[in-house]
């Protein structure tokens, strides 16, 4: 086995050169390495085995990929074994230390040849140009690291159809024209036409609102709106509870399954629009097709929850030294079976068995370090991931319930009695008071007109709190939230709107100011199912009805909070100032009387 060893010096923190040059994809991809397939064969005993292949020059490669073993932020290893190739195997690890600079990176690559054609290859210039290609990516993850660089590694420019970039400017015109572009298209059109093929396989808005710093809700509604000019295509994923990784694609909600299988993980799952159902994005193929493979399967900055992801010999323990916050973590192994969900508050880490029976966290052990057991009769792959995975997943309950995806995506719907369960939904449910008498009062074309106004005000200030308005009804409003401290926040914008609208249009006719516009107001969450009604989204079940109903308490200018509205904590804090008055009431359809909050917009 020939070995060569680099070491780089790094002007940057740890942790900032880790998020480039553990991102083995897109180092793959600016190495020039080619994109493969993978085939994944489930073993008898659950676990799955992965080969690779590929052509490289004149050589077809296949190979069995070993799932890569990495300590967040401290090392990770990566090995292939060659069937059929030039090479038998190659296997990279690189590691990172604190040093008097910042940080140092031992690069260590191994490689044994096959053949005499692979002997001759090992011994003209195989390593001094992995030398010269990864000493280049070095560097440029060094400026990347300290901010000098927008991107971790330079990759070429593709090549883009004729009229390519002077169709993506007539989109980026078009994009900004609406109220969705928040002048970021010219942005997204420049990550579309120059970005490499690892970042546009998933775009995700919630990454882009973070790199770019603006809110959420500007990438979202960029995104949305961008599909609609023809720069970006939307794509319905289902994620893989286990990895994270979606499985199943679809390009409509009318075409989701209702679960997938994971032949990475060998498990099958059902979907969860909140959880593993997201809204992800990817160029339109007229802008700029991206093709299909991987550069790397497995990777630290493929699933950056994962923090450990480390294999241990059949009856062996290993001790690795790792630097976690506290926190909810999840620990498994890669290979299907169980799990244990631990939060770690204090102490050292807790010591991470796996029996045959499943996986058992014990005490904390050393600070620093992480004990990993494995009393089974086979190797295990142990991993120890934080919960908080959904971060950067668009989920389907959040976009369905903003309102630039139902303006813009009208027609997008469930398929004809298909119906998914949605884990907790925010409702707010508004009604105008007396709007018979104030027809009578002021007469029916000014009555019309202030009652659209309403209808304006409600709608602007659900979309300014990331909501969307799923029906009208006569008079009344529902609207959807996925966080309830939006719902709350919506609510108390439209009553304070409502007052200063009132006040600088006054009825006339001896009525105060004040009194043109008296909106109820009810606000509730939880569980729910969405189904499609009147070809569009819609929600169903025992929420929806409290929601309705707690409107119904409502005696116009104050807001009715749910008591589950009320727990919850962003919720809690902004009550707390507002001193809520605590009453029940009986509400039709509920056998026991309903206690609620009622609050005082004023």
């Amino acid at each position: 086995m020939a070995e060569r060893t680099w070491t780089w010096r790094f002007d940057a923190p740890r942790r900032a050169v880790w998020t480039a040059m553990a991102d083995t994809a897109r180092f793959n991809e600016a190495a020039g390495l080619p994109r493969h397939a993978i085939v994944e064969t489930p073993r008898p005993d659950g676990s799955v085995e992965y080969v690779g292949k590929a052509k490289q020059g004149p050589f077809d490669l296949v190979w069995r990929e070993h799932p890569v073993n990495w300590v967040h932020e401290r090392w990770f290893e990566h090995r292939r074994s060659f069937l059929k190739g030039p090479i038998r195997e190659i296997c990279a690890t690189f590691r990172l230390s604190a040093d008097e600079r910042g940080t140092r990176g031992d690069y260590t690559l191994e490689a044994e040849a096959a053949n005499a054609v692979g002997s001759l290859i090992l011994l003209a210039g195989f390593f001094p140009s992995a030398e010269k290609s990864f000493g280049r990516l070095a560097r440029e993850a060094d400026e990347f690291a300290r901010g000098l660089a927008a991107h971790p590694f330079h990759v070429p420019p593709p090549r883009l159809a004729d009229g390519a970039v002077a169709r993506v400017r007539r989109m980026v015109a078009e994009i900004e024209a609406t109220p969705h572009g928040h002048g970021l298209a010219g942005r997204l059109a420049d990550h579309v036409l120059t970005a490499s093929e690892v970042d546009l396989w998933t775009i995700r808005p919630l990454v882009l609102a973070r790199q770019w710093n603006v809110p959420p809700r500007h990438a979202i509604e960029l995104c949305l709106q961008a599909v609609r000019a023809g720069l970006l295509e939307l794509r319905w994923d289902i994620l893989c509870p286990r990895c994270r990784i979606a499985k199943s694609r679809n390009a409509g909600l009318d075409r989701l399954p209702r679960g997938a299988h994971c032949p990475t993980c060998n498990v099958d799952y059902e979907r969860d629009f909140s959880r593993n159902v997201e809204a992800s994005f990817h160029p339109a193929p007229t802008v700029r097709p991206v093709g299909g493979g991987e550069y790397c399967l497995f990777g630290p900055m493929s699933t950056p929850h994962v923090k450990v992801h480390v294999t241990v010999p059949a009856g062996a323990e290993r001790r690795i030294d790792a630097d976690l916050p506290f926190g909810a973590y999840r620990l498994r192994t890669l290979e299907p079976g169980p799990e244990s969900l631990v939060d770690w508050r204090a102490g050292g880490f807790p010591r991470f068995t796996v029996e045959d029976s499943g996986v058992r966290p014990g005490p904390g052990g050393e600070a620093g370090a992480i004990a990993l057991v494995n009393r089974t009769g086979r190797a295990l792959t142990f991993v120890v991931e934080e919960r908080a995975w959904l971060k950067d997943a668009l989920t389907a309950d959040r976009v369905t319930s903003m309102q630039a995806f139902r303006d813009l995506f009208s027609d997008a719907a469930l398929r004809p009695g298909d119906d998914v369960a949605i884990g907790r939904v925010a409702l707010m449910f508004t009604d105008l008071k007396g709007s018979t008498g104030l027809y009578q009062r002021i007469g029916d074309a000014q009555a019309f007109h202030l009652v659209r106004e309403h209808f304006a005000v409600l709608a602007d200030a659900v979309r300014t709190h990331d909501g969307a308005v799923v029906k009208t009804i006569g008079d009344a409003v529902m609207a959807s939230f996925v966080k309830p401290a939006d719902a709350l926040a919506a609510a108390l914008d439209v009553q304070g709107r409502v007052a200063r609208f009132n006040q600088a249009h006054p009825t006339g006719g001896g009525d105060a100011p004040g009194d043109a516009i008296v909106i109820k107001m009810g606000v509730h969450c939880g569980p729910c199912i969405a189904v499609t009604m009147n070809d569009r989204i819609d929600y169903f079940g025992g929420t929806v009805n409290m929601a309705a109903r707690l409107q119904g308490q409502s005696q116009g200018g104050d807001i009715v909070v749910s008591m589950p509205m009320a727990q919850d904590p962003e919720v809690e804090r902004m009550l707390a100032p507002l001193a809520p008055r605590e009453e029940e009431a009986s509400l039709k359809g509920f056998a026991e009387k309903v206690p609620f909050l009622r609050v005082s917009a004023s």
